[in-house]
């Protein structure tokens, strides 16, 4: 079976920085387009940034000045790292997986083959 754990989400102080985590079972980071979303409480799941299987990536323009997407093969786990945060970027993160590789073209969810459960993510000061 496919799995997507996230991990390092809770309260982080606005200004401050924190690092999520995503380990797949069943999966390879290395062989998928690897992707986060964020959903906001009654919003829409928004594509935040993503990596493809050759280290290419794409981040939202919202965030892009704040926010690195990166994966380690060999742990075979993936990251989002983010400064500087606001509250804005508060939400539920999820994890995500396209073999296609759609998801690194459009950042769109549609085609995605694998979600992650999500970790959430407060903001406070």
């Amino acid at each position: 079976q496919v799995q997507l754990v996230e991990s390092g989400g809770g309260s982080v102080q606005a200004g401050g920085s924190l690092r999520l985590s995503c380990v797949p079972s069943g999966i390879f980071v290395s062989r998928f387009c690897m992707g986060w979303f964020r959903q906001a409480s009654g919003q829409k799941r928004e594509g935040v940034a993503a990596i493809d299987s050759r280290g290419e990536t794409i981040v939202r323009d919202s965030v892009e000045d704040r926010i690195t997407v990166s994966k380690d093969n060999d742990k075979n786990a993936l990251y989002l790292w983010m400064i500087n945060v606001k509250p804005e970027d508060a939400g539920m993160f999820y994890c995500a997986a396209d073999l296609a590789g759609e998801l690194c073209g459009d950042l769109h969810s549609d085609g995605v083959d694998y979600w992650g459960k999500g970790t959430l993510v407060n903001i406070s000061s």
